[in-house]
């Protein structure tokens, strides 16, 4: 029967499978691998941060001392990065981010200011690598089509799962040191070199660079547009209005660098803004609100009040990763939707926190889950959506400009989530809840 649930499921499974003809495995697997790498020592390093720092520093630091170089580095790579070849840059990020770890692991196994300076400069350097991957990546998609950035968006959503479970299943389970798990950490960039020089398919790139893009078309325009006001004005031709100027390089470089900062202008509202906002309000859930969601042990599945946080971030990473995944068969078009939805979890959660009215932990391990899945859905939407409306002369850059609006929110939420997990916890002491403080 044309309505049946066998048709339906048949019919979706048909339309499912032609979405994935043309796909390229290689390039797949590669991008996979990019996002992955690009991302999970940024996961470790958070995983590890009370190894790191001790129990009487504030995690947050660790947080901030990541979150903060990769910020700068989305803030200004997007706007000199083509001038350094895509395979120069592999190298560079993974130098990068190899000695980011070799640092942190080496460092001496104390918590004195000299080795916590030590490690603090060994995680900046790793993430100046993983904000200038991201930056590289997204942009690379460009050239590889809507499976590279369906594959990318997936690895990343697995380096979540995979580096926060690999690390305590090693230092846990296994009893591997710490130093141990954070040495292994650092060969992992090879993934990245095998990936790109062994594995992607170069045509694209290659065919792609025979082309030059003129980023200075935009300033041009204006500029051209102003001379000919001026030339009304006065009744003197000039010379710009008539496009007899040959301007030095360094006015080219100036003419490039105004005409990319129009073309982020106009991204702030369609894409930055739904990205900024969703990361903005999951990471203070995460960070600043969810280490206070505690009920009665004799109400839940825990014996230790520790194990809440540990059991949210995984749902949170899995809620991530299967939204992440999903790009190649659904994806949102409305960005802003699910942003304002996770704000509102953001108000429905610190309300909880503040004034108890769900009644079992489960809800909250779905509120969690279903955090996680507004996240990624926003994440993967907005770059495809950034593919499929930019026009193509200013996709690659538009697609690294992006990626700085998630570090924005990030750190927002970094500091905003500090006063919010002490604020809300002394607000539950004060009212006879004091689980928080038998973490």
């Amino acid at each position: 029967m044309p309505g049946s649930p066998g048709c339906s499921w048949r019919l979706f499974w048909e339309r499912t499978r032609a979405k994935f003809e043309g796909a390229d495995l290689r390039v797949c697997i590669a991008f996979w691998l990019f996002g992955l790498v690009n991302n999970i020592l940024y996961v470790v390093i958070l995983s590890a941060a009370l190894d790191l720092v001790g129990p009487s520093i504030p995690k947050a630091t660790v947080l901030l001392a990541s979150i903060i170089p990769s910020l700068a580095t989305k803030l200004v790579v997007p706007y000199v990065i083509h001038l350094v070849p895509y395979s120069s840059r592999i190298l560079i990020f993974a130098a990068l981010s190899t000695c980011g770890m070799l640092l942190v692991a080496l460092s001496p196994p104390t918590t004195t200011a000299s080795s916590i300076a030590s490690k603090v400069a060994g995680i900046i350097l790793a993430n100046i690598s993983s904000g200038a991957g991201e930056v590289n990546f997204l942009s690379l998609t460009h050239f590889y089509g809507s499976f590279s950035l369906a594959a990318w968006g997936s690895g990343t959503g697995g380096a979540g799962l995979i580096g926060a479970g690999a690390y305590a299943i090693a230092t846990t389970l296994l009893g591997v040191s710490v130093r141990a798990t954070l040495l292994t950490s650092a060969l992992l960039p090879v993934a990245m070199l095998v990936s790109f020089f062994t594995l992607l398919p170069r045509g694209p790139l290659k065919a792609a660079r025979t082309k030059e893009v003129d980023y200075s078309r935009l300033a041009v325009d204006e500029e051209d547009d102003a001379a000919r006001e001026t030339a009304g004005l006065l009744d003197v031709p000039s010379a710009t209005a008539y496009g007899k100027a040959d301007p030095t390089q360094l006015t080219r470089a100036l003419q490039d660098l105004k005409a990319k900062l129009l073309r982020a202008r106009s991204l702030i509202i369609p894409y930055m803004g739904p990205l900024f906002l969703v990361y903005l309000a999951e990471y203070t859930i995460n960070q600043g609100v969810a280490p206070t969601l505690l009920f009665p042990l004799e109400e839940t599945p825990f014996k230790h009040y520790r194990a809440f946080y540990p059991t949210y971030s995984a749902l949170y990473q899995l809620g991530v990763f299967i939204s992440r995944s999903s790009l190649a068969i659904f994806r949102i078009k409305t960005l802003y939707i699910p942003s304002f939805l996770q704000i509102l979890n953001l108000g429905v959660l610190t309300a909880h926190a503040l004034f108890p009215f769900i009644p079992t932990v489960y809800f909250v391990f779905a509120i969690v889950l279903w955090e996680g899945l507004l996240g990624g859905v926003v994440y993967v939407s907005t770059y495809a959506a950034v593919q499929e409306e930019v026009p193509e002369d200013e996709r690659e850059f538009s697609l690294g400009a992006v990626a700085v609006s998630d570090a924005v929110g990030i750190c927002f939420a970094g500091f905003l989530g500090v006063g919010m997990e002490s604020g809300i916890c002394g607000w539950q002491v004060q009212h006879g809840r004091d689980w928080c403080r038998r973490l």
